[in-house]
């Protein structure tokens, strides 16, 4: 079981910790009362995706003994015009280098991070169109 807490800090900026006792700030905008001191709670939804994924690429790769010197992932989203502003168009474009890394086998990792690996890929793809880019650098 995972657990986490969320804290007022003031206005409306929130502190989130989570059971491995890491924490991290998350604010509103000034329109909105906040004063912009860490990303929206939206954005970390898609920080955590991009992580996930970014996790899973890295590791199938290595576990296929490639050496992976860096792994950027950029993600692009797009959010309903109404409320809920539920994400509708997520792309995550991976950009991947390293010794002896090849395009198959990118292609392939960020396949099983998409389909098989990444829940949070996964949960998100049940309300958005999730799509996947990569390119060897």
């Amino acid at each position: 079981m995972m657990k986490a807490t969320i804290e007022l800090q003031q206005k409306v900026c929130f502190k989130g910790s989570a059971g491995s006792g890491n924490s991290v700030l998350m604010d509103g905008p000034p329109d909105h009362g906040g004063e912009n001191n860490g990303p929206r709670p939206m954005e970390l939804l898609l920080l955590g995706m991009g992580g996930c994924a970014s996790f899973d690429v890295v590791h199938i790769l290595r576990k296929r003994r490639l050496e992976v010197d860096d792994c950027i992932c950029e993600i692009e989203a797009e959010r309903a015009d109404e409320e809920p502003k539920v994400f509708t168009k997520i792309h995550l474009h991976f950009k991947v280098s390293g010794d002896g890394v090849t395009e198959k086998a990118v292609g392939r990792a960020v396949e099983l991070s998409a389909e098989k690996y990444c829940s949070a890929s996964i949960m998100l793809g049940k309300t958005a169109e999730v799509t996947h880019s990569f390119e060897l650098i």
